[in-house]
């Protein structure tokens, strides 16, 4: 399609979407309301009513949700294209994610069949009364899941990306030997320092960053001063495509919050609330057996043993719970290689008509789905706003760590992008690691798949998600992740085995992200 052509699908995609949302409905009552108001002419009336949308704030309103559509929207392809190339352009991929999704459903068939628990259930009356009652202290319960085990650990994700090959691709063709040093074997294109350094420009060593200490222009103070007075007045202009480029160079702690939000066009309206409310009532109507993996593979293994997050545990189960029944999560199925996954109502087995979305998301949760959550319980404290800050991060980022796909933020691309740095800039270490059986990737996929999350200290993580919002991308984890590579590096030469080399890089609670990544970025020899 030409240029005209793609824009045309866009903007009628757009306003097709936002024709059934609630802002639309508010602006067309404004829209009335407003025409009883004398300033409003006939002889005038598009331009009178158009100028006092703009004024009382409902264009900007409507420009950010537009900006968020522009953000989660496929994007603009032949109308001919069938669905499954929109979410997914390479035909292996997609075989791959259906081989994935049939080998997680099965596992959690086969343990609902083995233990005898069934994939949903009404909950008895007073079962429902005693979980509404201790809602905000689920906490403190001690169920009984041990004959609960994960559906699958980030280890066996990183199995199946190991295995993947394009089948029209001769790898003999590829120039060097390096391309062959790596785990992941498939030719997707990935940027390289030069690339990333002009994507990346605001984080150069010249520039201010919040979560730097010393800047060599300026004082940090007048820095932190003057760019907080910046992020105040985003804030009060309310625009979302202003808010994301102000992320680029950090937020300070006490408007990231109010940013993060905007960025994300989460507005948290009486309606938001409402939705978060009826989640709610669905959580203590019906009982699913995938509460018991967040009880169990997630939040008891993984957050409430953390020492930044085990005092979030209510709120983590309040939101993890709500989201598996949110079935406005499948919309990002349009756009997400995944499929959701299907079973059926008891005693229907094979008939498609009664095939039901199982869980009511579309997402079924692996060990470590928490810490998507965990780390946002520090910016809100409104468990309504917490849940619609997550749902959004999720649609728009984090499930690309657990599908697998031929994306630039897609985990595949992140993981060959990490070996490529590594490869690239730190050849006798990459070298060395692999002749030793201890694979780079072998021990960063763990961070990457969780975005770090639980692995740097809250505040460096939270700078670090500053920039997964600022440039829309995820790429920066995996530049990250060599960046931790090549700070270790002297280290990691002398480590003699796989379990030497994660010894060397367990801890990463006293790294310093910004440093680390302009160091590698902008600091790297070519």
């Amino acid at each position: 399609m030409d240029e005209g052509s793609e824009l045309s699908l866009t903007i009628a995609q757009i306003v097709q979407r936002l024709k059934g949302s609630h802002l639309h409905s508010h602006i067309e009552r404004q829209a009335r309301e407003c025409l009883h108001q004398p300033e409003i002419k006939l002889e005038s009336l598009k331009d009178d009513v158009r100028s006092f949308l703009k004024t009382s704030g409902w264009e900007r309103q409507l420009q950010n949700a537009v900006y968020r559509e522009l953000h989660v929207q496929l994007p603009p392809s032949h109308p001919a294209a069938p669905p499954e190339h929109l979410k997914e352009p390479l035909a292996y991929m997609r075989k791959a994610q259906a081989s994935w999704e049939k080998r997680v459903l099965k596992s959690l068939n086969s343990m609902s069949t083995e233990l005898g628990v069934p994939l949903a259930r009404m909950r008895p009356a007073a079962e429902q009364k005693e979980l509404s009652n201790k809602w905000n202290e689920m906490g403190t319960d001690e169920p009984d899941l041990t004959r609960f085990r994960p559906v699958y650990a980030p280890k066996d994700f990183l199995e199946v990306l190991i295995s993947l090959r394009n089948p029209n691709h001769d790898s003999s063709e590829d120039i060097g030997v390096r391309s062959h040093w790596g785990l992941i074997q498939i030719p997707l294109n990935v940027r390289d320092i030069p690339q990333l350094r002009r994507a990346y420009s605001e984080l150069n060593l010249s520039t201010g960053q919040l979560g730097i200490e010393d800047h060599a222009h300026i004082h940090p103070d007048l820095f932190e001063n003057d760019y907080v007075q910046i992020g105040k007045k985003v804030l009060v202009e309310q625009d979302s495509a202003a808010a994301q480029q102000y992320s680029r160079q950090g937020c300070s702690t006490g408007l990231r919050a109010d940013l993060w939000a905007l960025i994300l066009n989460s507005t948290n309206q009486p309606q938001d609330v409402m939705h978060y409310e009826q989640l709610t009532a669905g959580v203590i109507q019906h009982d699913l057996l995938v509460d018991n993996l967040i009880y169990k593979q997630d939040v008891k293994l993984t957050a409430s043993n953390d020492d930044y997050y085990f005092v979030f545990e209510d709120y983590l189960y309040q939101v993890l719970l709500c989201f598996s029944r949110d079935t406005a999560v499948l919309e990002h199925f349009k756009y997400n290689s995944a499929t959701p996954p299907k079973s059926f109502i008891q005693g229907k087995g094979g008939d498609e008509e009664c095939a039901v979305v199982y869980p009511p998301n579309g997402v079924i949760p692996f060990h470590g789905f928490s810490m998507y959550v965990a780390p946002l319980c520090f910016l809100y404290n409104e468990p309504s706003k917490l849940y619609s800050v997550f749902r959004e991060m999720y649609i728009r980022y984090f499930f690309r760590l657990h599908s697998i796909s031929s994306s630039p933020s897609g985990i595949v691309s992140l993981c060959l992008q990490f070996e490529r740095l590594l490869q690239a800039h730190l050849p006798q270490l990459f070298y060395h690691l692999r002749q030793i059986g201890a694979q780079p990737l072998r021990v960063a996929f763990k961070w990457m798949v969780r975005a770090f999350s639980g692995y740097l200290s809250t505040d460096q993580l939270l700078l670090l998600w500053d920039r997964v919002l600022g440039y829309d991308s995820l790429e920066i984890v995996a530049v990250l992740a060599a960046a931790v590579f090549a700070f270790r590096a002297e280290n990691l030469m002398e480590v003699t085995s796989l379990a030497s080399a994660e010894a060397v890089l367990a801890d990463l609670s006293t790294l310093k992200v910004m440093p680390l990544l302009q160091i590698f970025l902008f600091a790297t020899v070519i």
